[in-house]
């Protein structure tokens, strides 16, 4: 092989690779006192099955089928047990779990390393990242662990999960990290995955570093049989901190709440809007609430919250839920090409959330033909199409009567009953408002255009080609 005069080539970095711990052994020593079995108890009105759960076609499924339901008549009253996993986080006796673990129950008994029991109470739950906290009484100070940094945490990271799975008693299990940031379905999701055995009843138990620190809460697992394939969630311990807190101070959470609808900044969103980068979270809707009050508006994309970057809608949630409730926080927008700084006082998510967004109703006067544009079909608001959608009367719009099946429109989610409200972000109420829209989306030499569409009162933006 032949190099060229006066070239030079380095030679890449060493990788260093590190074997498995020789033993977790002096590391379960440590850890297993401040992990707790947890049985639950409640009065169920059809057959149940008592004792613990079991994946369909466990090995153990005939045990728990043919001594579970000894006795019991078929749609009598019963009183059915489940199991679950928690730890200890302080020597008076404030344990933590899932909050699907003890959620009925009437009865919720912990049971130690040492095989010493006792009653729990429940001091607060917080069904949007399944966690709860317990406390129970006793005289003698108890073994607790404290909570670790997740955000410490690499992917290939060793980790040991332990709690009572499928009712066998104390466990471990070792792994790494397998992934971080994964979301399931929750607004507030932040999932360490790990490939660490974890199976029914280890819900609510710790997922450990090396320092026997918790650096996460086992909730939930991915299988197609109810068994571990190894693909295991953890909540993240920097998410249930904040949450044992407030629960332990309030009995619920208390979350900051900006009061906005908002959405991902994609790709061709940026495009149509001539951002640098899709990142941020865009406005679709201010209904009344602090934002407003502060002066945000619809299509504003949210930037900087706090002085913390956002990169996605998520990112915003997450961020607000965390900051201080009463207080006023800079929220930096993005506003026809231009920044603005907001001071935004947030109020109480958990006071605002039974509240109904109300959708925004622009004006103008509407035109009686029909248009097919974009692969939609569509037709000013009138009296009638109002009434049979169940519309304000003085709320305007192109209404989408329909979608071809075959178009860009279809493919991102436009169906029938859907109404366009605005079009590269100002309001339409006629016909040739949009086509004048898209008119000027093509002389700035843009190839998309953003339009905002109201189903059922839900605000989004969706970006449509239109060269």
């Amino acid at each position: 092989m032949a190099f060229a005069a006066g070239m030079s080539f380095t030679a890449p970095a060493p990788v260093m690779a590190f074997g498995a711990p020789e033993s977790f052994a002096e590391l379960a020593d440590k850890i297993s006192p401040s992990v707790v079995n947890i049985t639950t108890s409640s009065v169920v009105s059809g057959p149940a099955q008592a004792g613990p759960m079991v994946p369909e076609g466990s090995p153990f499924e005939d045990f728990f089928n043919e001594f579970g339901d000894q006795g019991q008549g078929q749609g009598e009253p019963r009183r059915s047990e489940a199991l679950g996993s928690g730890f200890v986080i302080s020597e008076d006796g404030y344990i933590v779990t899932n909050n699907h673990v003890i959620e009925g129950a009437d009865e919720i008994t912990i049971e130690f390393f040492s095989g010493q029991k006792l009653p729990a109470k429940v001091v607060g739950t917080d069904p949007k990242t399944d966690i709860a906290l317990l406390k129970v009484e006793t005289d003698k100070a108890l073994p607790f662990v404290a909570f670790g940094n997740s955000d410490l945490m690499r992917v290939g990271d060793w980790v040991v999960a332990m709690g009572n799975p499928l009712g066998q008693g104390f466990s471990v299990s070792a792994g790494i990290i397998s992934a971080r940031n994964r979301e399931l379905s929750g607004t507030y999701d932040d999932y360490l995955q790990t490939d660490a055995a974890i199976n029914r009843g280890n819900s609510g138990g710790p997922l450990f570093n090396m320092d026997g620190q918790v650096i996460g809460v086992n909730t939930a697992i991915l299988s197609p049989n109810g068994g571990s394939i190894g693909i295991g969630f953890s909540m993240a311990s920097n998410v249930v901190n904040k949450v044992v807190d407030q629960l332990k101070e309030y009995g619920t959470t208390r979350r900051g709440w900006l009061g906005v609808r908002i959405q991902d900044v994609t790709p061709d969103i940026a495009e149509s809007m001539a951002l640098a980068a899709a990142e941020g979270a865009l406005v679709t809707d201010v209904p009344e609430g602090p934002a407003k009050e502060a002066g945000m508006q619809p299509g504003d994309v949210i930037q900087l919250f706090n002085g913390q970057e956002i990169k996605d809608a998520g990112d915003l949630t997450r961020r607000v839920a965390d900051a201080p409730v009463g207080e006023a926080v800079p929220v930096v927008v993005l506003r026809d090409g231009k920044t603005e700084t907001l001071q935004v006082t947030l109020g109480l998510r958990e006071e605002a959330e039974a509240k109904t967004f109300p959708a925004a109703q622009p004006g103008g006067a509407p035109e009686a033909k029909s248009l097919d544009l974009l692969g939609l079909t569509l037709e000013p608001l009138t009296r009638d199409l109002r009434d049979r959608m169940g519309l304000a009367p003085d709320d305007q719009g192109l209404v989408v009567t329909k979608v071809d099946p075959m178009s860009e429109a279809y493919t991102k989610g436009f169906r029938e009953g859907d109404v366009i409200t605005e079009a590269g972000q100002q309001k339409v109420a006629r016909l040739s408002d949009l086509e004048a829209r898209i008119q000027e989306a093509k002389d700035a030499g843009r190839r998309s255009i953003l339009l905002l569409i109201r189903r059922d009162g839900d605000p989004r933006f969706v970006a449509l080609t239109v060269n």
